[in-house]
């Protein structure tokens, strides 16, 4: 396999379904068998999910809500995500534990760097949920933040899109997809791989981010095989 240990960061709209809200079983248990798969051929694996098809932090700020508070329930929806997908884990026959960074037991675990690593030993799958912990952070930061401590090979961040483009593929039909990318001309270009923050933070620690498309949950494999899936984005 391309990688040993990975973090891939799935989006709370993809466990959605085909639109975006509330827990799709049939999606959750597509991407659950995908990732067991990648466990059974070595890969560690952590995830970090999304809370967006339950509640998203920077909309209740729209709706009235206050941005601290919004965000609060935001990492509470990701921890509702993140149990979801260890149920279906364990059905598949993969140990999966769901930690958050502020104390929530018996919900979950309280994350230490050690306690994820020792799972991923083991052949289970560690599932980072409740954000950073802190307002003001999207998942995408959480995801490079939990990527960096775990010390995995690359972030892979499932989307809708199939990589990072050289302009909107929807606005612009001579756009065309990059296979690899430097972070330099991510940056430079203005091509939006990440939020600032999670993309300084992977720059910064020599973490590659794989930008691919997640609908189709194979993909995941396909591209830890080694094929030509997503874009690369590294230093």
């Amino acid at each position: 396999m391309k990688y040993k240990r990975i973090l891939l960061k799935l989006s709370g709209e993809a466990m959605g379904g085909a639109d975006g809200q509330g827990l799709d079983s049939e999606v959750i248990k597509a991407y659950a068998i995908e990732i067991a798969k990648a466990v059974s051929s070595g890969v560690q694996i952590g995830i970090v999910v999304g809370g967006g098809n339950i509640f998203r932090g920077m909309n209740g700020v729209k709706e009235g809500f206050d941005r601290v508070k919004g965000d609060q329930m935001g990492m509470l929806a990701t921890v509702i995500n993140g149990k979801a997908l260890a149920i279906f884990l364990c059905d598949c026959g993969v140990e999966a534990e769901v930690f958050t960074p502020n104390p929530m037991e018996p919900f979950a675990r309280h994350f230490a760097k050690e306690k994820a690593i020792e799972i991923l030993n083991k052949g289970g799958v560690a599932i980072f949920t409740g954000g950073t912990g802190n307002p003001f952070f999207t998942t995408d930061s959480a995801a490079s933040l939990r990527a960096c401590e775990i010390e995995a090979d690359a972030l892979l961040k499932g989307t809708k899109v199939d990589g990072v483009y050289t302009a909107d593929p929807k606005k612009d039909p001579h756009a065309t997809r990059y296979s690899t990318l430097s972070f330099d001309k991510a940056l430079a270009d203005n091509l939006k791989v990440m939020d600032q923050t999670a993309f300084t933070l992977c720059k910064e620690n020599n973490v590659p981010i794989v930008v691919f498309d997640m609908t189709d949950p194979k993909n995941l494999n396909r591209l830890l095989a080694g094929e030509d899936v997503g874009t690369i984005v590294s230093n």
